[in-house]
């Protein structure tokens, strides 16, 4: 409907934007598919230009160099080819080739007035155990509503699970999990001998999903794991102890433990605690309470000095390891030492991060009527847990939704767990170090310069009269 003279005059202009249009999506296929796109351009070059012989001989030069490199420098290969290889693949034939109906029938969709709104697919990256897949949402969206639908995504691209995280506004990553890279268990490393190299903000203490190390942070928090039985929080609290053993033989750090299973757990290696009491009465409440009053002489000594605990201020760290919490503050049958615990715990739990005193407190039962203030530790590990509610109990209120499953970690896979900071929006799933009694042995010799057990064990044989009870028996 427009005059000639002004098609004429625009026509220039809708030329360039046709073609800055076109540039634009060849160079999306060009970023997205650039060894595809090599690879063909170079075989038909060869097909068309040399014949079919040449194009065989290329081809078979190109196969057995990547043969030889996968060879001679597999994990070169691995880094550099094998994932853009995987990535283009997938890209093209699991997610861009059903994308469009996935979003349909997924419900991710939007129609207005005839037209259709999707969410675009972006960046693909493929790691071999799973594939980080960027999503730029409508308008409209929110993240919750992917995390409605994360199972049926998972299942529609052949995954394990997906994750939802939110990149910036307007943009998601999605995890489709294809396989378990903690399924093997983790080995502890060498003891250090250099305690200035241990930065009490970032203990090592396992490794993550991703590869990287598992730091916990001790200083300036207070630290809740809780799973169920065998679920490995035993491994847990004995990698803390083995990370911190440089400091703890040169007295920088002291440990505090009480095990209220009768010294189950702690009575392993009690070599290694400054002080350990292995039940939940009258002496353990006394340890606490004297732990509560040291927070308040440390603040009381540091006020208007320094605001954190230091090395340079002359105290030492003080860990504080609680085995079952629940037996001291919620089994406890006497009210009394049961008020008296809950206090004390309460008051070191709020006051005692500043001052260089650190609570590591485990139990089964997360519940608000077991600990009530959960809120006070600051970093909260989830292991292997029975219900789904849990999870969000411990994790906080949200996180499952966000693909933290702790309470489908298996049974075979003692030592997996999901750590969530505060002020951190994402947890992270790694798995703790696995410590056996041969590592405990050698983390008493490596503190005290003896053995935890004697070299050699006598057998005392029972009396005659016991034996003959015992046989009547």
């Amino acid at each position: 409907m427009l005059p000639g003279w002004v098609k004429l005059v625009l026509s220039p202009l809708a030329a360039l934007i046709l073609l800055c249009w076109t540039s634009y999506q060849l160079g999306r296929v060009v970023y997205r598919y650039p060894l595809s796109l090599t690879l063909l351009v170079s075989g038909w070059w060869s097909y068309s230009g040399l014949g079919p012989w040449w194009f065989c001989l290329l081809l078979a030069v190109l196969l057995g160099g990547l043969g030889l490199w996968w060879w001679r420098r597999r994990d070169s290969f691995e880094r550099f080819a094998l994932p853009r290889i995987r990535t283009e693949l997938r890209r093209l034939f699991v997610y861009a080739f059903d994308w469009r109906s996935v979003m349909r029938l997924s419900e991710l969709t939007k129609d207005k007035r005839g037209r259709e709104y999707r969410p675009k697919l972006g960046r693909i990256r493929a790691e071999g155990w799973r594939d980080l897949v960027r999503v730029k949402m409508i308008k409209g969206q929110a993240p919750e509503q992917w995390e409605l639908r994360a199972s049926g995504l998972a299942h529609s691209f052949n995954a394990e699970s997906c994750r939802v995280r939110v990149v910036k506004p307007g943009r998601l990553e999605l995890d489709f999990i294809h396989a378990d890279p903690l399924a093997c268990v983790i080995p502890v490393p060498d003891l250090a001998e250099d305690p200035s190299a241990l930065d009490l903000r970032r203990v090592m203490i396992g490794r993550t999903e991703t590869g990287k190390p598992l730091r916990l942070q001790l200083l300036g928090t207070h630290v809740l794991t809780v799973g169920v039985s065998g679920a490995g929080k035993g491994s847990l609290l004995w990698s803390v102890v083995w990370a911190l053993a440089p400091a703890v033989k040169a007295g920088q750090v002291k440990l505090y433990g009480i095990d209220p299973k009768g010294g189950m757990e702690l009575g392993q290696a009690p070599e290694v605690f400054e002080q350990v009491v292995y039940d939940n009465g009258s002496r353990a409440v006394t340890l606490l309470e004297w732990l509560a009053q040291e927070v308040k002489r440390r603040a009381e000594s540091y006020r208007g000095r320094r605001r954190m605990w230091t090395p340079e201020c002359g105290d030492p760290f003080i860990l504080l390891v609680v085995d079952e919490l629940a037996d001291l503050i919620a089994y406890q049958t006497d009210k009394n030492l049961r008020d008296r615990a809950t206090r004390a715990v309460q008051a070191i739990t709020s006051q005692g991060r500043a001052p260089g005193v650190c609570v590591l407190g485990l139990l089964q039962d997360p519940r608000k009527e077991i600990i009530a203030f959960r809120h006070l530790f600051s970093t909260r590990i989830a292991m292997r847990l029975d219900e789904p509610a849990q999870v969000d109990m411990v994790l906080g209120d949200g996180v499952r939704k966000r693909g933290a499953a702790a309470h489908e970690i298996s049974e075979s896979t003692p030592g997996v767990a999901w750590v969530k900071e505060d002020g951190k929006r994402e947890p992270v799933r790694a798995r703790v170090f696995h410590v056996t009694d041969d590592h405990l042995a050698q983390l008493v010799a490596y503190l005290t310069g003896r053995s935890a057990l004697p070299a050699s064990a006598e057998v005392v044989e029972f009396p005659a009269g016991n034996r003959e009870r015992g046989g009547a028996a």
